[in-house]
Formats: C-alpha cells, sequence, structure tokens
C-alpha cells in the first residue's frame, strides 16, 4: 500500500517522535487541531502557549525551525484572505496607520491566522516525522472507511506518474518551439490538460483491469500495524493534553 519513496516533507532522523506508531500520531494532531479551533480568539496569549509546545515537539523531532517556515508557505492563500477582512467586514471601525478597518474583521483575521498556521504546523510536523506509507497504515489502524484509504494509497502512487507525464508533455510543447506568453496561447494549454485528463483516464483503466485480473475484488490486502503501548499513546497525547489545559484556561480566566 502505498509508494516505496519518501515524500518531500518527511526528514528521516532518530527521534522518539519518529517511533510513534502513526495511529498515535494521527490522533495527536487531529485532538491538538480540534483544540486549537475551540479556543476563543480572545485568548491571544494561548495561541503563543500552543506555539511553544509545536516548537518542544519540532526540537523532539529534530525538525530544524527553517525548514518549518519554508513549508508554511502553503498557507499564503489564507493569508492573502485574512488580510481582506478587516477592509470588508462590517461594525465598528477604527484607525490603524490612517487606514479605517473593521474591529470584527480584524479579530477574524487574527482568528484565521492564528488557528490557521498552527494547524498547518501541526500537519507539517506529522509529515516531516511520519512516511507515506505509515500514514496509510495508520489511517487504516484508525478504521477509517477502507475505500478511502485506497484512494489515498493511489493518488501518492500514481501523483508522481501523473506529474512526470505533465513533463514529458512539456517538453514536447518547448521542443516544438512552443512559449506560452499570453492569452492567446490558452487554447493550446487547455488541450493539453484535456490530453493529459484523458491519458490519466485510460492508465486508469489499464491498472484496474491489471488488478481484476491478479484477484482484485473492491479490497486490498489489510497490512496489521504493531499495536502501540499505554506509554506511547501517553506520549503522544501529551500533545492534546496540553493544549487542552491551555484552552480551558483560555475560556475560564
Amino acid at each position: 500500500m502505498g509508494s516505496g519513496h519518501a515524500h518531500r516533507l518527511y526528514r528521516h532522523a532518530d527521534s522518539p517522535v519518529h517511533a510513534l506508531p502513526p495511529h498515535c500520531k494521527l490522533a495527536a494532531v487531529l485532538a491538538f487541531v480540534v483544540v486549537v479551533v475551540s479556543t476563543p480568539r480572545e485568548a491571544v496569549w494561548a495561541f503563543a502557549g500552543y506555539a511553544l509546545l509545536l516548537a518542544a515537539v519540532a526540537r523532539a523531532a529534530r525538525v530544524p525551525g527553517r525548514f518549518l517556515l519554508r513549508r508554511l508557505v502553503i498557507e499564503v492563500p489564507f493569508v492573502a484572505f485574512a488580510l481582506l477582512m478587516p477592509f470588508v467586514s462590517q461594525g465598528e471601525r477604527v484607525q490603524v496607520l490612517g487606514l479605517s478597518l473593521s474591529v470584527s474583521g480584524l479579530w477574524g483575521a487574527w482568528n484565521v491566522l492564528a488557528k490557521g498556521t498552527l494547524g498547518v504546523a501541526a500537519s507539517v510536523l506529522l509529515a516531516a516525522s511520519t512516511e507515506l506509507r505509515a500514514l496509510l497504515l495508520g489511517l487504516q489502524r484508525l478504521k477509517l472507511p477502507p475505500l478511502l484509504v485506497q484512494i489515498a494509497a493511489f493518488m501518492i502512487r500514481y501523483g508522481d506518474v501523473v506529474t512526470d507525464e505533465l513533463r514529458r508533455m512539456r517538453i514536447a510543447r518547448e521542443s516544438r518551439g512552443f512559449e506560452a506568453r499570453g492569452v492567446r496561447h490558452w487554447g493550446v494549454l487547455a488541450k493539453s490538460a484535456g490530453a493529459l485528463f484523458i491519458r490519466s483516464y485510460e492508465r486508469g483503466e489499464r491498472v484496474h483491469l491489471a488488478m481484476v485480473s491478479r484477484g482484485y475484488a473492491g479490497t486490498m490486502p489489510v497490512i496489521d500495524v504493531a499495536t502501540a503501548t499505554r506509554a506511547q499513546w501517553a506520549y503522544a497525547l501529551a500533545l492534546p493534553c496540553a493544549a487542552l489545559l491551555i484552552c480551558l484556561l483560555g475560556w475560564f480566566l
């Protein structure tokens, strides 16, 4: 199940976080994100506490801060959306550097940025300390519907295949002197996208027929994952438990 190569987010290291069973880490990250989302946005200090907890996990997993920050670039679209909220939201206004901004919009932007950044950082740490195949086995261990696990496995396995097909098509266009320089070239790019879809669909049919000829009946062989010990569960759940304590303090203080 899954591909045999490591993904780009994974960093091989001999750390306690890497050694944890994948389903323990998945459950811990999910619980941590739920706690972060449940925190009132006015408890600014609580989000600083969550950031410190993630920094401690990154240190335990031997994930450099520069590596983590580079991977956070993926949330740039959400940052752009959050920056617009103070300008378009209604309600009470406040002057900031000569700009009239909405108070509710400022709180909303802070809410999106803080919770989104913490969620992405937790996901990056999970990916950096867990191989793709292990993540799939962890989802299987957590009783995710088998069909969803199969879809995820095929997406991972054949994502690189489709990407390589797209690269070959780009090289073929460039070898014939094509360069996309404006709107008038969008038609060629659209036809390339259509051709890529057809090729991917046909490849999927061939793969399915090959699997059926080998006895595939809708389910993949179940690979058992070693049961986690109580100590491993306690180590993994230390993050969401500490975050829950901070969240409760944020609600009551």
